[in-house]
């Protein structure tokens, strides 16, 4: 028996290499190809301007999005529904959040914005994305789960990760640093389990984004709405794989809890009050008063 859970440990280690080593590959290559001609699109439709006033380029997003996808479908070890299901959740939400990059309007703001837009007969480009997210969490969940139950909770989860994601991309690399601190203890729970698939889908993400991690700290790109968006789809369905019902439901509240507080508070503004994580999110980036 305990031959055969280290074999399986082994296996999860070896998918998870794969899935991480192919996403951050492809994540690199995409973002060399999005961006080879970057000097002439300043000003353009993916480009916009930094909390500094300092324009950067969006197409870190789409190459998350690319790098992501390209190792969800060749990642081995992944069963077609699991495979299937990466896609709908990081295609689907990476796809929405870069029409709300490229064509979102400020007029509305936050979650109970765009409904409330939405409740007036204004249909926003925030509630095509609320929405579509919506519906692409719940098809990607409707793969993965065992009965409607199962399937609402599961496409909330994967939706509200979506969404939570890119409420914390507002500072060079706060949002990759989330992900990677949320989907770590995921990845290492799934090793310790010996659970190949579950290794191969919380490694796909982390893999891609780590792989991006330099420019957006170097703050030459950022992830945007598409490429955060993605993240916590993607980070959103390997939770919800590989948790039980209490955690999924544990996983839920604290997603809602979170967008809730979203809606009154800054995050910005409490991180910068606290010295632990002000300290995290000031990591490898440019001090606030640089030039």
């Amino acid at each position: 028996m305990a031959r055969g859970l280290l074999s399986a440990a082994r296996v999860s280690i070896l998918s998870a290499l794969a899935g991480a080593a192919i996403g951050a590959v492809a994540a690199r290559a995409a973002y060399a190809a999005f961006t080879r001609n970057r000097p002439a699109d300043l000003g353009g439709r993916w480009t916009r301007k930094n909390h500094r006033g300092e324009p950067i380029t969006l197409l870190e997003g789409p190459a998350f999005v690319a790098g992501s996808s390209a190792a969800a479908a060749l990642t081995p070890g992944l069963p077609g529904r699991l495979r299937l299901a990466a896609l709908v959740a990081g295609v689907g939400s990476g796809a929405l959040g870069a029409y709300d990059d490229l064509y979102g309007t400020t007029s509305s703001k936050g979650f109970k914005g765009h409904l409330t837009a939405l409740t007036r007969g204004e249909v926003t480009s925030g509630a095509v994305k609320i929405l579509g997210i919506g519906a692409t969490g719940l098809g990607a969940a409707a793969l993965v789960s065992q009965g409607p139950v199962d399937t609402l909770v599961n496409g909330a989860a994967i939706a509200g990760a979506a969404n939570l994601a890119n409420l914390f991309d507002l500072r060079p690399g706060r949002a990759i640093k989330v992900g990677l601190l949320t989907g770590g203890p995921l990845l290492a729970a799934t090793l310790l389990r010996g659970s190949p698939a579950a290794a191969a889908l919380a490694a796909v993400p982390l893999g891609a984004a780590a792989a991006l991690l330099p420019d957006d700290l170097g703050e030459r790109a950022m992830l945007g709405d598409a490429g955060a968006n993605s993240l916590g789809a993607l980070l959103g369905l390997a939770a919800v794989t590989k948790l039980g019902r209490p955690g999924r439901y544990a996983v839920l509240g604290t997603v809602v809890a979170l967008t809730a507080a979203a809606e009154k508070v800054s995050f910005t503004k409490v991180i910068a009050a606290n010295p632990v994580l002000n300290r995290l999110d000031m990591l490898g980036r440019r001090p606030a008063d640089s030039v």
